[in-house]
Parts: C-alpha cells; structure tokens; sequence
C-alpha cells in the first residue's frame, strides 16, 4: 500500500530563520516533524541532527542485517514502535554529545513526532509539543498529548483547551530531546482505515488555528493531502507567529 503525502515548511511571519526541520520518506514509510528551540542557541542545528539521526536508524534496521541497539527491545512494543523509540533516544544522545563540544549550541533542544507506516498499521512516537492528529470519518483527533506545562494545566482542570492555545507559558515544554539523558518516549500503534489522513505538525499550526479550522481545511477540496498548503497559508494569514511545519498523510 503507497501512502499518499505532502510536506510544507514555512518559516512564518514573526521569526527570523526557520528553525523546524522534517522528513517525509515514502520508501522507508517514515514521517518526522521536529521543531528546533533555543534561538542563538541554535534550534535548527537540534531539530536537524534529530531528524537526521532518526532517519539513518531507521533505515539501518529495515534490512536483515544485525545491528546493535543501543537501549536494547521492549518486547510489550511492536517493533516498529522499538525503532521509533530507539532512534529518538539515539537522537537525544547525539544533541547532547553535539552540545559538549560545541560551547555555543549550548541549551539547543527539539521536540519530535514521528510515523512509520508499514501496512495498515502506523506506530507514532512523540517528544514535546508537536502533534499528530488523526482525521477519520469527518471527524478529527488529536493522538498525542503535549508535554507542555499548559497541557498539564488542562489535564488537571486549571485552565481549559481555549485558554492553553494562548496561554503566555504556552511555549513552556517539560519533555525534549537535547534535556536529559534518560529520555521518555511516548509511543502507540494505530491501526489504519481506508480515506484515513495523518496529520503531523509544529505547534506553529496549532497556536493559530483551532481544531474545527483545521478539520475544516483539512477535509475541504475533497480533502487531498495538498491540503497541507491551505493550512500553512492559514496559519499565516491568522498571524503567523512562529515556524509552521506540516506533513499530511491520506490512506488510499
């Protein structure tokens, strides 16, 4: 089965350089969207050698040939969701090796969501505040959960959904790659269902638009992974605050 997909960048209206980098890979089914933060510190640099990382693990262990994993298998995970979870943590390593030797990338870190497709089954993996929404009989879902102080201000009732979107400490995420060394990964296995859309983005998408606005976007033209576009430009026609990066996937 070929997922169909489109990929968009953009650098926003308000910032300066674009610090979000992504990787769209059809042939390994692999979809990743990390969003650099630390400014001078260097955000582009975290998100690019995350991306990087994660996608030279995975394609070292499509094949048959024997490699070490260097945090061994969880075998109550599938082993897709083993090879997420693995590369996000290799990925952390090499930010953290990357900032002890080089003075001024110190304090750079990334968030990271991540899909790979094999089949009618997705494993996703997430680190941060960057989503991955699933859209499925007109109706959308978001299947991550933040790690973001407002987001757990939500969970615990102090503050609701609206609320978060512009909360001033919105930004504030407690879970990245390029923190600590034990790094926790959250990762799930969904299965697909035919006309399915994946939605993976930065929260550049999210602070500007609601989740109705996006829905609305995504299922409009007969709701074709060019859609990807139509949200970009919304986001920055709402104000465009930050880098908006956005990866649709449609199930044929």
């Amino acid at each position: 089965m070929t997922i169909e997909s489109r990929s968009v960048s953009d650098v926003g209206l308000k910032r300066p350089i674009n610090e979000d980098s992504y990787c769209s890979n059809d042939d390994e089914g692999l979809y990743v969207v990390a969003d650099g933060m630390g400014g001078h510190a260097h955000g582009e640099v975290a998100s690019r050698i995350a991306v990087e990382t994660i996608e030279n693990f995975i394609q070292l262990t499509s094949g048959d040939q024997e490699i070490t994993w260097p945090y061994g298998i969880d075998e109550g995970l599938t082993l897709n969701s083993n090879r997420l979870k693995t590369s996000i943590r290799f990925a952390n390593h090499k930010l953290l090796e990357h900032t002890q030797q080089e003075a001024d990338c110190e304090g750079m870190a990334t968030t990271v969501v991540a899909v790979l497709v094999d089949g009618r089954v997705a494993d996703i993996a997430h680190v941060g505040d960057s989503r991955v929404y699933l859209v499925r009989g007109g109706e959308l879902r978001c299947i991550t959960s933040d790690h973001s102080w407002v987001n757990e201000q939500v969970m615990s009732g102090v503050i609701d959904s609206d609320q978060a979107r512009t909360h001033p400490l919105r930004n504030v995420v407690t879970r990245a790659l390029g923190g600590k060394p034990d790094l926790e990964v959250d990762v799930q296995t969904l299965e697909l269902e035919t006309d399915d859309r994946i939605l993976l983005c930065s929260d550049g998408l999210t602070t500007m638009l609601d989740d109705g606005e996006i829905l609305n976007i995504a299922l409009d033209a007969g709701g074709s992974v060019e859609q990807a576009d139509r949200l970009v430009e919304a986001a920055n026609r709402n104000g465009g605050e930050d880098n908006t990066t956005i990866i649709l996937l449609r199930v044929p």
